[in-house]
């Protein structure tokens, strides 16, 4: 199979936290947390079991840049023809994409008004308007045609950023657009139309001391080999809900060879959270374990440089699998401490409070901090989940 790397693409992104520090940081994850917790679909994340589905496509996989803005990721989206280029953040945990909050809509001769309207409510935000179909340019050789996207009239809570694109499960569109029963993703509509050869994402991050900077890579239609170490390790998505409403699987947490801190459970793998999150009392215990104190500026679990050399691995057993998360991968990068308004050379830990007790259904989020440690990939057309581990599993950078 073959992977085109798309080089060169323009990106204009911002930090998100830099305003309100870490505190703004943590209440977006806990409120996107607690969004997940409430459900939003019943069904979970089933493929369509459409005829375009089972086909054999005829596209291969192509790949993209992407940026790390210090919280979040965004990439350049064209709509339009010509095109109109726009800064999305990519989510996993959302379907629906649309633009709007910061750059006007620009309509061309591909835009079509379907007379339809979206909401769609976020943990941090919201957003409302009108449904179009468009020209969806995501790369030079990944164009969509007639893709659903939203046109906003009101967003709240994306600052900095002209909306989203989402490549959560289809399921999650539910609900969103008036007169519509689903809307199909970017990744559906690639593989219906034939451009890619399988309904999936492959997701690489390199980790960085340094905001805005092009370090990762997301691969349409399959995964790029280059960027991961051994094999990919294939789960099937939990059924336990309201993990299994989106890209939800089951695992446990260990500090160290031999403290349990997270028994077997279901959560989620997440772009759009940034931290780790674990549930309340698997949070107590690494605290304990850690030694760790909650910073009252950050709101941040900190340590000393003393508790950072004694510091031990996570170690996270999906599907019969062990992945080390290693010290390094626990805290965030030092370089970048002014992002959160934390003072220079103070050590903060990524592993936050879920802000509910074990046993809701989903008692864990694998948000960025996470991902940057692994390669994943998000399998529609099987309902599962990959990992792998990459060059970058065990880096020193933070």
């Amino acid at each position: 199979m073959s992977h085109v790397i798309i080089r060169g693409i323009p990106f204009a992104t911002r930090l998100r936290a830099a305003q309100g520090g870490a505190k703004e940081l943590l209440q977006r994850d806990r409120a996107r947390a607690q969004k997940f917790l409430a459900g939003h679909s019943h069904h979970g994340p089933v493929p369509f079991v459409d005829a375009h589905r089972r086909r054999s496509s005829t596209g291969s996989a192509s790949t993209i840049d992407v940026t790390d803005s210090g919280v979040t990721y965004t990439m350049q989206v064209g709509v339009g023809n010509p095109a109109t280029q726009y800064t999305l953040l990519i989510d996993t945990g959302h379907s629906n994409t649309w633009i709007g909050a910061s750059a006007p809509y620009n309509p061309t001769s591909t835009s079509s008004d379907t007379g339809n309207t979206i909401n769609v409510s976020y943990g941090s935000g919201t957003m409302s308007g009108e449904e179009y179909t468009d020209t969806v340019t995501l790369g030079a050789n990944l164009v969509i045609e007639n893709q659903s996207i939203g046109v906003a009239s009101s967003a709240q809570g994306f600052e900095g950023v002209d909306g989203i694109l989402g490549v959560g499960p289809v399921d999650l569109t539910q609900g969103t657009v008036s007169n519509t029963p689903e809307v199909p993703t970017v990744t559906d509509n690639l593989y219906a139309q034939g451009t890619i050869s399988s309904d999936s994402i492959g997701i690489f991050y390199q980790p960085s001391s340094t905001a805005d900077v092009t370090n990762g890579e997301i691969t349409f239609g399959g995964t790029d080999n280059t960027k991961y170490t051994g094999d990919v390790n294939f789960v099937p998505l939990t059924t336990t809900s309201p993990a299994s409403n989106y890209w939800g699987i089951n695992q446990s947490v260990s500090y160290g060879t031999g403290n349990t801190i997270l028994q077997t459970t279901a959560g989620i793998v997440d772009t759009g959270t940034t931290l780790l999150l674990l549930a309340t009392e698997a949070f107590q215990a690494y605290q304990k374990a850690t030694g760790a104190t909650q910073d009252q500026t950050t709101g941040l679990l900190t340590i000393t440089q003393r508790q950072y050399n004694k510091l031990k691995s996570l170690y996270f057993n999906i599907g019969g699998v062990t992945y080390e998360f290693t010290p390094n991968a626990q805290i965030w990068p030092r370089a970048l401490n002014s992002t959160l308004g934390g003072d220079e050379g103070q050590i903060y830990l990524i592993v936050s409070d879920l802000g509910s007790s074990f046993g809701t259904g989903l008692d864990f989020i694998n948000g960025f901090g996470w991902l940057q440690r692994f390669y994943t990939v998000f399998d529609t057309a099987n309902t599962q989940l990959g990992v792998a581990t990459t060059a970058y599993t065990d880096a020193e950078t933070n």
